[in-house]
């Protein structure tokens, strides 16, 4: 069975060990209270996301490792490049530990963590060991860091380690939610750090939880190329890849559809290397992508990497990743995506059914509305990729058949029975009754002529054709 991470705070059998000082927190009702950093005495800076233009400080607490089969970025750890991995923190809410909704819509982006919605997964950052903490720094709910003690330096100050992001962080405790620079180190890297060109060898037995400095880098000594792997769960009908060994991390990938245009393909929940692609033909086996890195460029000049579904998979992939070979075209066609959020895609919280999906409808091409701009012009095709007993999920690909550039677009549909939106993505949508509205978002509105953008949702109620599908663009 399909394993994800669509917005449990840990994956099943995942079990985190802070410290020898980390206790059981409590369940308790959240309170809005000023955050009392003791980060250096001071506030921590203002969030910023994207990157890390100067070092920032933060708390940093260990963990075991990634749970089975994936980690919050949708790699085995088996598979990663290094067993020296961090994660990141999912959400930015001092004082509030409820839990929210992964990914984080944009009408929430204020609480966007460090992790960034997956967007930082597969980068590296270069880790620098802080002070020492003499008190307290359990991330009790509602306290402050190392209370009743200091901050104080020791021989470990200055050791440094460079490590991937390739967890999340979502636990309701003070250094997840209260923190917002905290980092969670992979425990076996601990006595790795290096000071003075050699290991530290004993810094886990004086933790106590401490202070880090870390920034973002490139990858360090970086040679060769991308990995693709198919994930547990892929087949024809859910093409799911995860994306490894990345210069500069991964901020999307596109693949080429069967009508030959570049697609922004959807991000698997907010496991940022993990992506659902589709075939070069219908139903097909084969696929082309490029891959946008957390600079917003196409890597290797827009290079197309070449492969297939392997046979070894059978019907679907059984193991948690099937590392596949290709081959590589130099970039053609656009130097940039023609469709590149600027928030991760949301995929649904409702499971899917790989192991015995609905095979997708027939497309659809709506009519040509007369609502349409002068020379603007849209058409939608529509499948289903998945189904279980209670509902299913819908993909749409919207394509600009226009003369001129769109500046939005809208898909319109009705049911044809007593079916409701359950959760949607890359798209506002609306339902009335059984009328359907879904209007283009920032992101997305804007397509060139030839170009398309994907989006979908998961509907409750029984799989039936929708009726009176249709586009407008203006």
């Amino acid at each position: 069975m399909r394993h994800t991470r669509h917005s449990p705070p840990a994956a099943p059998g995942r079990r985190r060990r802070r410290s020898a000082l980390h206790t059981a927190l409590a369940a308790t009702a959240a309170v809005i209270v000023a955050l009392a950093f003791a980060l250096a005495g001071t506030p921590a800076q203002a969030l910023g996301v994207g990157g890390t233009p100067s070092p920032v400080t933060g708390n940093a607490t260990h963990f075991d490792g990634l749970g089975a089969p994936y980690g919050g970025c949708g790699m085995p750890q088996a598979n990663l490049d290094s067993q020296d991995f961090i994660a990141l923190n999912v959400f930015n809410t001092p004082g509030n530990y409820n839990q929210f909704t992964r990914p984080v819509p944009p009408s929430q982006a204020g609480i966007l963590g460090m992790f960034d919605n997956g967007l930082n997964c597969g980068r590296w950052v270069k880790v620098s060991i802080g002070d020492f903490c003499t008190g307290t720094n359990d991330g009790a709910q509602n306290e402050p860091f190392c209370r009743n003690g200091s901050w104080v330096a020791d021989k470990y100050n200055g050791a440094t380690l460079n490590m991937l992001v390739a967890d999340s962080c979502a636990d309701s405790n003070a250094w997840c939610r209260d923190d917002p620079y905290h980092i969670d180190l992979h425990t076996d890297s601990i006595n790795r750090f290096q000071l003075n060109g050699a290991a530290v060898g004993d810094l886990l037995d004086h933790w106590n939880n401490r202070q880090v400095t870390w920034q973002f880098i490139n990858a360090p000594n970086y040679t060769g190329d991308i990995n693709i792997g198919f994930i547990q769960g892929a087949q024809v009908y859910w093409p799911a890849i995860s994306v490894s060994h990345l210069a500069n991390g991964i901020h999307g990938v596109q693949y080429l559809s069967a009508n030959g245009t570049w697609v922004s393909a959807a991000m698997d929940s907010d496991m940022g290397q993990a992506y659902i692609i589709g075939p070069t033909a219908t139903a097909g086996s084969g696929y082309q992508i490029r891959v946008t890195d957390a600079s917003d460029n196409l890597i290797n000049g827009g290079q197309v990497y070449h492969f297939s579904l392997p046979s070894s998979c059978g019907s679907n992939c059984s193991a948690a990743y099937t590392q596949v070979t290709y081959t590589t075209t130099p970039g053609s066609g656009p130097t940039s995506p023609s469709s590149t959020p600027s928030t991760p895609p949301t995929t649904p919280t409702t499971p899917t059914s790989p192991s015995s999906p609905s095979t997708p409808s027939t497309p659809s091409t709506p009519s040509s509305p007369s609502s349409s701009a002068a020379g603007a012009g849209c058409s939608v095709t529509s499948s289903v990729t998945g189904s279980w007993g209670t509902g299913y999920q819908l993909a749409f690909t919207v394509t600009n058949t226009g003369t001129v550039a769109t500046s939005n677009w809208a898909v319109r549909f009705s049911f044809a029975g007593s079916q409701t939106i359950s959760n949607s993505w890359n798209v506002t949508a609306a339902q009335s009754g059984q009328a359907v509205t879904a209007n283009s978002v920032s992101y997305n509105g804007s397509l060139a002529p030839g170009a398309a953008t994907s989006w979908g949702m998961v509907v409750n109620g029984a799989n039936q054709p929708l009726s009176g599908i249709a586009c407008v663009a203006s």
